[in-house]
């Protein structure tokens, strides 16, 4: 019976091999993005946010920034500066808000078009990661990973759609990209908050691609594997932390298995502007997204022989109850400050 169990998985995954490798020979090539698109990228702040800036600021963008944290914003736009990404400071625009508040992101979408006269590609690309064994993570932490990765994009759509759907009657090229993760759609261990949210943003931005194509909004559902993004050092750890930090950051600073911060915003761009509906980055992810849907079963059970790698979780006390993610807030008036924008 386990020999049989095992043919069973070892013919799946090898099908999936096969097709995953034919599909991946045959992707399409992508055009070039017009001159003056104007992008709001959410999480614009450093790692992959900065990464996309700094690639759609080379093609001519206009950028607005949003973060939460007002002095990241500021070093932001001089490291798009002294990378010759933008020209002038006015090409970007700094707004920071915090997006799980939807007045907030309502303010930002209205503020951004106040400024520029419109957006034509929406990124949600904001995110929190908890690493730790279900037995340690508090019914906190999944709140936390929902109200960032998932409502934060959903307030920011929100806010947006009636304007890019206005928009796309006049020049026809509005977009809507959702930075989703491999972990919404293949059950990551001791990632768990994380991977409910990120496939609750998967299923909202495959909804919204079918709700919004034939209406001319462009959806892409953005499914990276490891990235070499710095994330890391931000993300919350449970359990035995030390151990659960070891792995992690070993997974996420490995060249091989962790995509650099350009390419993966090079593969991002080429499928916007390709209007592409769904891609992965790392040849893994993309691996591991084919043969989640040939074979479920089999993806559920691999993840599980994964997590016996992992550590074992903490016997110490309950995770305290009264830990809270440090949040900056902002007034109405810190939101839109002249300091951060230049006339």
């Amino acid at each position: 019976m386990k020999r049989s169990r095992a043919a069973l998985h070892t013919a799946q995954i090898l099908t999936g091999v096969i097709a995953a490798a034919a599909a991946y020979a045959l992707k399409p090539s992508s055009p070039s993005l017009r001159p003056g698109q104007i992008v709001l990228i959410t999480g614009g702040s450093r790692g992959l946010g900065l990464g996309l800036a700094e690639r759609f600021g080379r093609s001519g963008a206009k950028l607005i920034l949003a973060a939460r944290d007002v002095e990241e914003l500021i070093a932001a736009r001089r490291t798009l500066l002294d990378r010759e990404a933008v020209q002038f400071p006015d090409d970007v625009l700094l707004i920071p808000a915090d997006l799980t508040d939807p007045t907030q992101a309502g303010m930002l979408i209205d503020h951004a078009i106040s400024h520029f006269g419109r957006i034509d590609i929406l990124i949600n690309n904001a995110g929190i990661i908890e690493v730790g064994p279900v037995e340690n993570q508090p019914l906190d932490a999944y709140r936390r990973a929902m109200a960032t990765n998932f409502f934060a994009a959903l307030h920011t759509t929100h806010a947006a759609l009636p304007h890019l759907l206005r928009r796309n009657h006049i020049h026809g090229d509005a977009a809507i990209v959702n930075i989703a993760s491999i972990g919404g759609k293949v059950p990551v261990p001791h990632l768990l908050p994380y991977v409910a949210s990120k496939f609750a943003l998967v299923g909202f931005s495959e909804g919204l691609h079918a709700e919004l194509r034939h209406k001319g909004v462009r959806v892409t559902t953005v499914c990276p594997g490891l990235m070499r993004t710095g994330g890391e050092a931000h993300a919350d750890f449970t359990g035995q932390a030390k151990k659960e930090q070891r792995w992690f950051t070993l997974a996420a600073q490995t060249p091989i298995l962790a995509a650099s911060v350009r390419r993966a915003a090079d593969k991002i761009y080429n499928a916007v502007v390709a209007g592409r509906a769904e891609i992965t980055i790392t040849p893994q992810a993309w691996l591991a997204a084919r043969i989640a849907g040939l074979a479920p079963e089999t993806t559920q059970y691999l993840a599980s022989l994964a997590n016996q790698l992992l550590p074992a979780p903490s016997t110490s006390d309950q995770i305290n109850p009264d830990f809270t993610v440090k949040v900056s807030t902002y007034t109405t008036d810190a939101l839109f400050g002249q300091e951060l924008n230049p006339e």
